[in-house]
């Protein structure tokens, strides 16, 4: 065999190797930025479950506190704020998504509130209807946080990959970019206090 016909045979695996390891090293890219949406779904899930919850527990409460009206309005207008805010998975920022978790504080509060102003009648709090949606809220916000501890390890495991060599130079080539964490709200190490 001529070394010239030996090295376009050599240079073309080379090649091969090269492109076959570009097509693996994109498609786990891929795979790794589609588990990162589908976290992001999971977290929305849960939120819209807990906002779906809150219509039924406003109106078991209202029968029993009507004078507490102020308080029910703050619980459906953070509520309304809460579910005005959607984020593309796709194209998300830091900042969206700090514009969507002090949204979801609000209403965490106003249910914070709620759940006070429950206290105050005994009747309501042994009212079962009560307390099986107070179970329910609760099951959610541990769901909640669950779900948004798997986007943010989704969201690392797609980081690092995207920002290891030589997966970066496939990353950079193809315009996959650094997926945002969902953070705690400045001041959340400080326990609430619910004030009337």
């Amino acid at each position: 065999m001529k070394k010239s016909t030996l090295f376009a045979i050599i240079v073309l695996a080379l090649i091969a190797i090269i492109a076959l390891w570009g097509v693996k090293s994109y498609n786990q890219i891929v795979t790794a930025e589609e588990n990162v949406e589908t976290a992001w779904s999971q977290v929305e899930n849960q939120y819209q479950r807990r906002s779906d919850l809150i219509p039924n527990l406003v109106n078991t409460v209202k029968g029993y506190a009507a004078h507490e009206q102020a308080t029910l309005e703050q619980v459906i207008a953070a509520r309304a704020q809460a579910t005005a805010i959607k984020l593309d998975a796709t194209q998300m920022t830091a900042d969206q998504i700090q514009a969507f978790n002090e949204a979801q504080g609000q209403l965490s509060m106003a249910l914070g509130r709620l759940m006070a102003v429950s206290e105050a009648y005994p009747d309501l709090k042994a009212n079962q209807n009560f307390l099986e949606l107070q179970a329910q809220l609760e099951g959610t916000e541990n769901r909640i946080t669950v779900a948004r501890n798997t986007f943010n390890e989704q969201a690392k495991a797609y980081n690092v990959l995207i920002r290891r060599f030589p997966k970066n130079i496939i990353a950079q080539m193809f315009g996959f970019e650094k997926k945002p964490y969902f953070e705690a709200e400045a001041g959340a190490e400080k326990a609430p206090t619910v004030e009337f």
